[in-house]
């Protein structure tokens, strides 16, 4: 199953130039609608008041981190099977352990290419 290119997705994170360079490979990958959140309850509140395809998160912010926003995300009736990708510059196994144990569909390690953000998108949201 395809995913709709022109459907919302949502990318989270506190540094600005990490959002432009997500959403420059998203746009390259050929999604056209991409929304930006600077942190976990910045996201939540955009979560709860539009249907997105998917959400690409960074772990480390404040005030509510991306782990917390995943589990706030996994815990709501309507948000639960959403798809959620986590990013981090850590490549800790305890991190890897908590997010999956949380629900996150795939985990990426900061730094990254397009291609394989390409990779982890399609083990998520399958070809595109």
């Amino acid at each position: 199953m395809a995913i709709d290119m022109n459907k919302p997705i949502l990318i989270v994170d506190d540094y600005r130039t990490m959002l432009r360079i997500i959403g420059g490979l998203l746009s390259k990958l050929g999604f056209t609608h991409i929304d930006e959140a600077t942190d976990g309850t910045d996201a939540f509140a955009k979560l709860k008041s539009k249907h997105y395809g998917f959400v690409i998160s960074d772990w480390n912010m404040e005030p509510m981190s991306g782990f917390e926003l995943l589990k706030k995300v996994r815990a709501d009736e309507h948000l639960k099977n959403l798809p959620f990708i986590m990013v981090t510059a850590e490549a800790k196994s305890e991190n890897v352990v908590a997010a999956r144990k949380a629900g996150v569909n795939n985990y990426i390690i900061k730094p990254f290419s397009g291609e394989v953000l390409k990779a982890k998108l399609k083990t998520v949201i399958g070809d595109f």
